[in-house]
C-alpha cells in the first residue's frame, strides 16, 4: 500500500500495515495501559484462533451501492493505515470486505444500514469495511453490531470535496462479546462527517475513531455515549489529526457507568500541526457516576504545533449524581428511582436527541431505560 503518511507526532508515532512492526502489548505502553489485555482473547498478541463469523447483512439505500469483494480491490486500504497491532491483525486477516459507495453529486433518501451479527465468540473474527462518499454527495451509514463475537475490525470513511457523511456506529453486543475496532474518515475539501459512536453491551469494547483532513474547510463532529455496566470495559480512543489550514473539528463524549468493576475509558488525542493555521477544535468527555465501585479514566490530549489557531480547548469532567438535583426532584414529589431517570436522562439524552435516524435514537433511548431499569433493581 502507498498511502503517503504525514509527519508523525509525540500522540501518533507508528503506521504499518504489517503486523510484525507492532510490539506485542504488555500493557505498559500509554495506548494500551488501561485496556485489560488479558479479557481480549489474543486478538493483541496473536494466539486468538481464527474461525470466528460475523455476518453482514445489508439495507442499502436506492442510490447507493453495496458490494462483497475481495482483498486484492484496489479501494480497500486507500484512506487509513494500522495504527496498532490489532489493527494490522485485522488488516492481514479479514478474507471479505464491504465496499459503500455513493455516487458524486448524489443525495441519497434514506440510511444505509450495515447489521453486522457475531455468532460465536470462542473463536476471532476480522472484517474491513471501506465507506466512499464521492464528491458532493450525501449520504448516512449506520453500522449496527449485535450477538456474541471476538472480533476486530477496520472501517474507512472516505469523504470526497464537498460531501457530507453521518454515521451511526451501534455496538450492542451480548454479555461476553469482545470488540477491538479502528475507525478511520479521511475528508476533503469543504467536506463535513459526522458520527456518533454508541457503546450499550459486550465485555469488552475498545473503539478507535480518528480524523484526518485533506483539504482547507473539512468540519468533523464527533459524539458519543456510553453505558457501562459491573464487570464491562467501555474505551473509547480518539485522534483527530488536523495536518491542513482552516479546518474544524468537535468532540463530545457522555458515559454512565453503575455497579461493581464497570470501568469507561475515554482518550482524546488532537494534533494541529505548524501547517494547520487558522484550526478551531473543541473536545470534551464527561462521565456520570451512578453507583460506588465504578472507574473512570478520562484523559484529553491537545499537541499545538503552530501559534496560529482560531481555537483550541478541551476539557474533561466525572462525579456522582448532584444531591441537589435529586432533592429539589423529590421535594416535588418525585420518586428517587425516578429522579434518577430524569438526570441521566437528560445528561445522555442531549447526545442521543443528535442521532439523525429515528429508529436507531428510539432504539437507543430503549437501551438506556433498560440500563436505568437494571439500576434500579
Amino acid at each position: 500500500m502507498g498511502l503517503e503518511q504525514k509527519p508523525l507526532s509525540t500522540l501518533h508515532d507508528k503506521a504499518s500495515y504489517e503486523v510484525a512492526d507492532f510490539d506485542v502489548p504488555t500493557g505498559r505502553e500509554e495506548e494500551w495501559r488501561f485496556t485489560p489485555l488479558r479479557r481480549l482473547r489474543g486478538l493483541h498478541n496473536g494466539t486468538a484462533e481464527e474461525g470466528g463469523k460475523v455476518l453482514v447483512e445489508a439495507e442499502a439505500a436506492p442510490e447507493v451501492t453495496v458490494e462483497t469483494v475481495g482483498r486484492d480491490d484496489a479501494r480497500l486500504g486507500a484512506a487509513y493505515v494500522p495504527a496498532d497491532r490489532v489493527s494490522a491483525q485485522a488488516w492481514n486477516s479479514f478474507t471479505e470486505a464491504v465496499v459503500v459507495t455513493v455516487p458524486k453529486e448524489t443525495a441519497a433518501s434514506a440510511p444505509t444500514v450495515l447489521r453486522l451479527r457475531g455468532e460465536d465468540a470462542s473463536a476471532a473474527a476480522y472484517r474491513h469495511t471501506t465507506v466512499i462518499v464521492e464528491p458532493f454527495a450525501e449520504a448516512t451509514v449506520v453500522l449496527a453490531h449485535r450477538g456474541l463475537a471476538t472480533y476486530a475490525d477496520n472501517v474507512e470513511f472516505v469523504v470526497g470535496d464537498g460531501a457530507r457523511l453521518s454515521v451511526i456506529s451501534l455496538q450492542d453486543w451480548a454479555d461476553g462479546s469482545v470488540h477491538v475496532s479502528h475507525q478511520h474518515a479521511r475528508l476533503g475539501r469543504d467536506a463535513r462527517f459526522v458520527s456518533h459512536n454508541v457503546s450499550l453491551g459486550g465485555d469488552v469494547v475498545r473503539i478507535s475513531p480518528s480524523v484526518s483532513y485533506d483539504g482547507p474547510g473539512g468540519d468533523a463532529e464527533l459524539y458519543g455515549v456510553y453505558f457501562v455496566d459491573g464487570g464491562q470495559h467501555l474505551e473509547h480512543r480518539l485522534l483527530v489529526d488536523h495536518a491542513v489550514p482552516n479546518c474544524r473539528s468537535r468532540v463530545d463524549y457522555r458515559g454512565a457507568l453503575q455497579d461493581q468493576d464497570a470501568h469507561a475509558v475515554w482518550i482524546g488525542d488532537v494534533i494541529i500541526r505548524a501547517e494547520a493555521e487558522g484550526t478551531d477544535t473543541y473536545e470534551l468527555n464527561r462521565n456520570l457516576v451512578l453507583t460506588d465501585g465504578t472507574r473512570v479514566d478520562s484523559v484529553p490530549n491537545l499537541e499545538i504545533l503552530t501559534g496560529e489557531v482560531a481555537g483550541a480547548g478541551h476539557a474533561s469532567a466525572s462525579g456522582r449524581l448532584d444531591d441537589e438535583h435529586l432533592f429539589y426532584l423529590q421535594a416535588r414529589g418525585i420518586t428517587f428511582d425516578e429522579a434518577r431517570r430524569m438526570v441521566v436522562r437528560g445528561f445522555l439524552g442531549q447526545l442521543v436527541e443528535r442521532i439523525e435516524v429515528p429508529d436507531v435514537r428510539e432504539k437507543v433511548r430503549e437501551a438506556i431505560e433498560a440500563e436505568l431499569d437494571q439500576g434500579a433493581r
